[in-house]
């Protein structure tokens, strides 16, 4: 099945797939990139709903078209897509839905697929994580964000959406030495807050030292660190500054534009390999105008075209 063209039906019309890609008709991926929908929120700390994200980026999606003209290439000519709908969470029941998520997730990660998973509050993102560690060891973590999410636990409880970095370090599942956490910024509970994750090797490119050193800096930067090592992408939709992204639960000033993010994402993901990417915490009842969720699909595109870019240059290599 091929996606639907919009010159010829109308992007409010049919089914609301991702990008109006096809819907899957296996459960195995049999696509060289798989949608899939975490809608999951039970790890929020202030502001609930981002279990609604994955319907509001994918009908935000619908206004994308496929040829990204910033680096050449057309993501419907490079791949195959198919939106694998959303995996059944369980609200309220934070380690029965982690568990959910990464039995769901594994398979995907084991295949040749290039998951695209939607949010859903950042908590999933150690489920994605186990999942993909299940699949392949431990990768680079490429994490844009407002807040490390590297707190060992709130309310005497050990998950929610500032956990889960903390526990994947915990567990094995990144690389710190070939990972980074780009945008980082606001007030703290405390400065451990950032002492114990650098103390594990992470970098951390604070949100006022990534303004300072421009996005190309970054971009050089980041490849460095990563090297040769596999690449998941965790993107939370609070990196955007509050203006660019108002529909997310806990929103911070002095953020980034959505320009600088799609910079930032195309210029370091289409350089390096990629094995996958989760897209969290747009919460579509806080949002204006959806701004936010289109925010969201739009940096899904650009990891998609990136990862297209960084595979043309490979086969030429």
């Amino acid at each position: 099945m091929s996606p639907v063209n919009s010159l010829q039906s109308p992007r409010f019309c049919g089914i609301r797939t991702f990008m109006r890609q096809p819907a899957a008709t296996t459960e195995t991926p049999q696509t060289d990139i798989s949608i899939i929908g975490v809608p999951f929120d039970s790890g929020v700390s202030y502001r609930p709903g981002t279990r609604f994200g994955p319907a509001a980026i994918r009908e935000a999606s619908t206004l994308l078209k496929p040829y990204c003209p910033e680096l050449d290439v057309d993501v419907n000519e490079h791949f195959t897509i198919a939106d694998h709908g959303d995996i059944d969470t369980i609200p309220g029941y934070m380690e029965d839905s982690f568990a959910a998520i990464t039995s769901g997730l594994t398979p995907f990660f084991a295949s040749k697929t290039l998951p695209v998973i939607l949010g859903g509050d950042h908590s999933i993102s150690l489920a994605n994580l186990r999942a993909v560690h299940a699949a392949m060891g431990p990768v680079a973590l490429l994490h844009f964000d407002a807040h490390s999410d590297t707190i060992p636990g709130y309310y005497g409880k050990p998950y929610n959406h500032g956990t889960p970095f903390y526990w994947a370090l915990k567990e094995g599942l990144i690389l710190p030495q070939h990972s980074t956490q780009i945008g980082i910024r606001g007030p703290l509970y405390s400065r451990s807050a950032l002492d114990w994750p650098r103390q594990q090797g992470l970098r951390i490119i604070m949100g006022y030292e990534a303004h300072a050193m421009g996005l190309e800096a970054v971009i050089r930067e980041t490849l460095a660190r990563i090297g040769d090592a596999p690449v998941f992408l965790s993107f939370d939709i609070d990196f955007l500054d509050a203006a660019y992204a108002p529909g997310t639960g806990t929103p911070e000033v002095e953020g980034f534009t959505t320009y600088e993010a799609m910079t930032l994402v195309r210029g370091i993901c289409s350089k390096c390999r990629t094995v996958g990417m989760d897209l969290v915490e747009v919460l579509p009842d806080k949002d204006v105008a959806g701004i936010t969720a289109l925010a969201g699909a739009s940096v899904a595109f650009a990891f998609m075209a990136a990862n297209a870019a960084w595979r043309r240059t490979m086969s030429a290599a």
